[in-house]
């Protein structure tokens, strides 16, 4: 009776391990025909101007299978699109051929956008192939690439100034797995993985970075590397904080990422209001992206966007103490020093606007400036200047903030000469014809007419500022 019953066990077990077998089995038999979603996050026109009745739409082809997306207008600039393409791929499928291609219609005329690097007027469309074994793609668009993984960037051609309806596109390649984690299989088995768990999220290599940032960034999940102290596009932001900043911001540790962090006052007794126009902001990315300097803001993300109490005049003191107190949170978020610029927008202060050392208070002329102040009411005056009457107050925020981050960069008075000076502002002074070729909104006379800095290719007197920015110029000099 005793052998019957292991006889019994015996069995129960070997079907127990048939029935697992048949599970793996399904699992694999789920896995030959996986499911790829090309997700297009957002869109922005480069050109300095855009016609208000303009319509965007995308033409991805995959195959011989052509797929076209919705109109957008010019109004989502940088919002998201959530447009998907969903293929199913067989066991036989090794490499996917895509193309995307960003299209303008203006009153029914239809024009081709440039998305592409290649420098042939023809050759606006971007091609790559999407590998389902890795989960990678290469091609028009590839790891390490300076306008980033999944970002395409029209001006990578060099046409930053010519007119060509040069465009960005952000984009992702998602690989349904059977886990879950988005990791292919392939790449699970290479590198050791569990194929059968969703262990994303795991620090195989304890290195301070989750192996699905590692794989997505073509680095070895389960090799350690000094993530803390890597920065290969050397934006001053270390491959830790380019993880930590990954996900609400998808920055690049490729690619050059700028983040800014803006709180501004309450409204006043009477209406006084700081706020920050939302075009203020779309009109800072233009000049930045085309350049593949990705500006990143928190005005309402994580802890950006904070209201301020209303104050009617703001000491250089007070300022301070609203850097410590809505920046570094009384030492709580001190690890944001060393990611994040901050901008402060207050009713009326000293100046129109400063930049300044948030460690030191000193003046937006040293090592460790990272911060900038601006008077809200001075923008406001602005619009009543008879001379700056053609000029909309997101044009006065929007230049006075990229003038301040310029010190933030290392733009700053006297270096070059042009910058700051008081005494070429107009064209009485004697220097202003000595500085007038330096075509940069880091000079006074050009701070709300020209909305970039300059080149250096405006002749004698004119200064590189884009050659010369120094993303390390904000950082504590005591960690430099």
């Amino acid at each position: 009776m005793i052998f019957k019953k292991k006889i019994i066990s015996l069995v129960m077990v070997f079907l127990m391990v048939i029935s697992s077998f048949s599970l793996i089995s399904a699992k694999y038999e789920i896995n030959d025909n996986e499911r790829v979603m090309i997700h297009f996050d957002q869109f922005r026109y480069l050109e300095q101007q855009c016609e208000n009745d303009a319509l965007f739409r995308i033409e991805c082809n995959i195959g011989d299978e052509q797929f076209e997306s919705p109109m957008w207008n010019v109004s989502f600039f940088g919002a998201p699109l959530n447009w998907n393409i969903t293929i199913f791929t067989t066991k036989d499928t090794s490499e996917l051929d895509i193309s995307i291609s960003l299209y303008k219609s203006v009153y029914g005329v239809q024009e081709l956008c440039d998305l592409s690097e290649a420098l042939s007027p023809d050759a606006h469309t971007v091609n790559i192939k999407y590998n389902i074994e890795t989960g990678w793609w290469t091609g028009d668009d590839s790891h390490r690439d300076l306008s980033g993984y999944g970002r395409l960037n029209g001006c990578d051609d060099g046409s930053i100034y010519e007119v060509e309806n040069d465009a960005e596109l952000w984009f992702t390649i998602i690989q349904e797995d059977m886990d879950g984690d988005n990791i292919p299989q392939a790449i699970e088995e290479e590198y050791g993985m569990d194929p059968f768990i969703d262990d994303a999220d795991i620090d195989y290599d304890q290195d301070g970075i989750s192996s699905d940032w590692e794989w997505y960034f073509g680095y070895h999940p389960k090799q350690a590397d000094d993530h803390q102290l890597l920065d290969p596009d050397n934006d001053s932001i270390s491959n830790y904080e380019e993880f930590v900043t990954w996900n609400l911001y998808s920055s690049d540790p490729f690619r050059k990422d700028i983040f800014l962090e803006i709180d501004w006052m309450e409204p006043g007794p009477v209406g006084e209001k700081s706020e920050v126009p939302k075009k203020a902001l779309d009109r800072i990315y233009q000049p930045f992206h085309r350049r593949n300097f990705v500006f990143h803001f928190d005005n309402g993300i994580e802890n950006g966007g904070e209201l301020i109490p209303f104050s009617e005049k703001t000491s250089r003191d007070e300022v301070l103490d609203i850097y410590e107190e809505y920046f570094l949170h009384q030492g709580q978020f001190t690890e944001r020093r060393s990611i994040f610029h901050y901008g402060i927008v207050v009713y009326l202060c000293d100046v129109k606007g400063y930049g300044f050392s948030g460690d030191t208070g000193q003046g937006g002329y040293s090592p460790g400036t990272n911060a900038f102040v601006i008077s809200s009411s001075q923008m406001e005056l602005n619009t009543q200047k008879i001379y700056f009457k053609d000029r909309s107050l997101d044009n006065f925020y929007g230049s006075a903030m990229m003038h301040e981050m310029g010190h933030n960069f290392g733009i700053r008075f006297g270096e070059p000469f042009g910058c700051d000076n008081w005494f070429a502002k107009y064209p009485w002074q004697l220097l202003f014809w000595f500085i007038r070729n330096y075509k940069s909104m880091m000079n006074y006379q050009y701070t709300y007419s020209i909305f970039d800095y300059s080149d250096g290719s405006h002749g004698r007197g004119d200064f590189d500022d884009w050659d010369n920015i120094d993303l390390t110029y904000f950082e504590y000099p005591g960690d430099t």
